[in-house]
């Protein structure tokens, strides 16, 4: 079928973007709007001794200013998971209060909400608020918030660790170790990072007083999402709320979860009996916004003679900030620690990983959730065991992936992997990247006074996310189907596969079908985007809301053509219709639809993991006179099972190694760790990439369809990011390594590198 599953077909939304014509939260007016400005400390760690908002208050234009005397209230932001401690005990309870309570614990955090006619007007009453600050101690990195005699940045967290937490078999792994010929060991820094979506976080919301309800508009990845969070901040049941999700411009984890000013806006709302709007600037973007990463680990793999592993141990660190964010304690815990290993045949393993507390904005999940961190230590390891083993990279890999033979297998981790061919991908992506003619090209660099480098990783990723999902498919007598789902889109083309969906099982035009909007109200449930799951989820619900409207329309055929509805088969690749068997009698669907519309329903309440995988190479050419590194290439070749749109797994691949390789060559957060205050608080000293920094991406599919979902898909929205990570930094690595330098910390900028070199010398 032309436009059906597997087919490139172009996003039929691009059309609306690249004409500035979609419908953000900032483009969406109601009469009668106020906006929303939140007052951020401007220190780090401090006690509020004075706090006086009465010429705020009083300046025209103002319509309200909040302290947290006025809004202790509201529901605090807080972590919801079931993870408990290796002891069994809960943990520390730290909780974000939508205004700060008396104590700041790092800079961006909220002090008052002021509403008002305009934002220039609210900013100038920002200014009017006179806040006293009585500093106290800051500690923005792990080593100085868990040292001995360390201030307590909360009373419920003891030596500010929130959780000592761990998973694997210790015993066992001690005993491997004992039994090695090769030890390899590396530490491995996976650094803070900012989200910097496109478009910033944002809430238009006013309050119905005739139902005591709430209707809000909010840049989120998922609409029932949005609506029990705010419902929670409000201390409401989620049917006082409705949340609609527009078009959104970049989520990436961080815009699924929970943040101080939604309840704030939606309280002002009410009180002022006016619309209230608040869209972060980039400022706040990088202040307020939930972080990503930052996760130090030390890490050791035993080796046979052979160079085959018997045992990892891992002892982690994740600085989740000054507050739990939504997900944060589940980052590297539940969502990625049992990763550990990979695709690789790891006998045992033991991963130890300790949450700490610091004066720095909270963190959660990024794209990946803690996969690119796990496999990054994971391949630093493999690396580390080519120089204790002398074997090759890419055959110390080949001896220790797991085998088509092995499948079905499951991991130390407790993941069961169904379907794998994970040697394919290897051969594919060295053959690819001419591996064997590297050290040509190096020779070649090296004559012009240029160091290269070289790396090949493998990735594995757990995909699937939570388990309700809903759908519907309404034909209408016009011939146009409106379809709905719990899923958003924040990018990644959904209106686009899922129309490839509804077409290959019902033959009906793909330009005739529609996705709607987000609307909590719309489906009684629904998921949202995150952990690569819209795709398995999107198209188990929307196969049964399908087969929902074909069986409706048996029926109808069956009274149309005066026949037994098991004498009528349907055929989507006819164009939808329905058939007497061994007769031309037909009528299609979307005849029996113009009587009357047709409605079918699709809705699962299970969770489905799929582990889509792959292999990474990266070349790169690094010019010790300046430090810069130039990107030469990247290939990958992917196991993402079968592939609905090529068109759109290739874009999403292509956005993750960007994020993998800002990662790698440029992006930081950092603080100043005697007062804490961010030093890379905007574009102009934050590094993200650019499209020259990258190279023309070279993907490829290796489709090896999942048991585990009727398309047998897997997840791809995450899997750039996991693999590009390793495979960048042990790129510049080994590039460096022929100079005889080890610079293990990113991100490589060009002075970092510069620097190491110059050491060297």
């Amino acid at each position: 079928m032309k436009f059906g599953i597997g087919q490139p077909a172009s996003r039929v939304e691009d059309q609306r973007f690249l004409t500035g014509k979609g419908s953000y939260v900032d483009d969406i007016a109601l009469p009668g709007i106020l906006i929303g400005h939140a007052l951020r400390s401007p220190v780090a760690h401090a006690r509020i001794t004075a706090l006086d908002v009465a010429e705020a208050r009083a300046l025209p234009g103002v319509h309200a200013v909040y302290t947290h005397a006025e809004t202790a209230h509201l529901g605090p932001v807080t972590f919801r998971m079931p993870l408990k401690q290796t002891d069994g005990s809960d943990l520390a309870t730290v909780l974000l209060p939508r205004l700060a309570d008396g104590v700041v614990r790092y800079v961006g955090q909220p002090v008052a909400w002021i509403v008002a006619e305009t934002r220039d007007i609210a900013r100038d009453a920002a200014e009017l608020i006179e806040v006293d600050y009585d500093d106290l101690p800051v500690m923005v990195t792990p080593e100085a918030a868990l040292a001995p005699g360390a201030p307590a940045l909360h009373e419920g967290a003891p030596g500010n660790l929130a959780y000592d937490w761990d998973v694997g078999d210790a015993a066992a792994t001690e005993a491997a170790f004992a039994g090695a010929t090769h030890i390899a060991r590396v530490s491995v820094v996976n650094q803070r990072v900012v989200v910097n979506p496109m478009e910033p976080r944002g809430i238009l919301v006013r309050y119905l007083p005739e139902t005591e309800s709430w209707e809000a508009w909010t840049g989120n990845q998922g609409a029932h999402s949005a609506r029990d969070n705010l419902a929670r901040g409000l201390g409401v049941p989620s049917d006082k709320v409705r949340c609609h999700t527009p078009d959104v411009g970049g989520g990436f984890g961080m815009k699924l979860m929970d943040h101080p000013e939604y309840p704030l806006a939606a309280l002002a709302a009410k009180d002022t009996g006016r619309p209230v709007k608040w869209v972060g600037d980039r400022s706040e973007s990088f202040l307020a916004d939930a972080q990503g990463r930052d996760l130090a680990s030390e890490a050791e793999g035993a080796f046979d003679a052979q160079g085959r592993l018997l045992a990892l141990r891992v002892s982690s660190i994740s600085n989740l900030g000054a507050y739990y964010s939504s997900s944060g304690p589940g980052v590297h815990t539940l969502f990625s620690a049992p990763l550990l290993g990979g695709m690789y045949d790891v006998p045992v393993f033991h991963h130890r990983v300790r949450g700490v507390l610091t004066n720095t904005t909270p963190t959660d999940a990024y794209r990946g959730a803690g996969r690119p961190e796990v496999i990054h230590v994971t391949e630093q390891v493999m690396e580390a065991a080519v120089a204790v083993t002398g074997i090759d990279g890419a055959e110390l890999r080949r001896r220790n992936l797991i085998r088509p033979a092995q499948i079905p297998y499951r991991t130390h981790g407790g993941f069961l992997f169904d379907s794998a061919d994970p040697e394919a991908n290897l051969d594919r992506t060295l053959a690819a990247i001419d591996y064997t003619g590297f050290p040509a090209r190096r020779a070649e660099s090296a004559s012009r006074g240029k160091l290269r480098g070289i790396s090949v990783s493998y990735y594995f990723e757990r995909t699937g996310g939570g388990p309700n999902e809903n759908a519907t498919i309404l034909v209408n007598t016009d011939g146009s189907v409106d379809t709905a789902v719990g899923t958003q889109s924040t990018g990644q083309g959904h209106e686009t596969a899922w129309a490839q969906i509804v077409h290959e099982k019902l033959g009906l035009p793909f330009g005739s079908i529609r996705l709607a909007a987000g609307d909590s109200d719309r489906l009684p449930l629904g998921g949202g985007t995150g952990g690569s799951r819209s795709l398995i989820m999107a198209s188990r619900v929307f196969i049964l809301a399908a087969e929902d409207v074909i069986a409706q329309g048996l029926e109808r055929a069956a009274d149309r053509l005066e026949a037994a509805p098991a004498d009528i088969a349907f055929s989507a690749e006819e164009g939808g219709v329905f058939r007497i068997a061994g007769t031309d009698r037909t009528v299609s669907l979307l005849e029996l639809a113009a009587d009357e519309a047709i409605f079918g329903q699709g809705r699962v309440g299970d969770s489905t993991s799929t582990f889509p995988n792959g292999c990474h190479a990266a070349e790169v050419e690094v010019d010790p006179e300046t430090g810069h590194t130039a990107y030469l290439r990247h290939v990958v070749t992917d196991d993402f099972g079968v592939i609905v749109n090529p068109l759109l797994a290739a874009g999403q691949v292509h956005g993750g190694i960007a994020q993998g390789a800002g990662q790698v060559l440029g992006e930081a957060a950092v603080w100043d760790p005697e007062t804490g205050q961010p030093l890379a608080g905007s574009f102009m000293d934050y590094a993200m990439p650019r499209a020259a920094d990258l190279p023309m991406f070279e993907t490829g599919f290796n489709e090896v369809p999942s048991t585990t979902n009727p398309l047998g898909v897997k997840g791809c929205g995450e899997a750039g990011s996991v693999g590009a990570l390793p495979a960048l930094a042990l790129a510049v690595q080994n590039a460096l390594a022929s100079a005889g330098v080890t610079l293990a910390r990113p991100p490589y900028t060009p002075q970092a590198i510069w620097t190491a070199l110059q050491g060297a010398a």
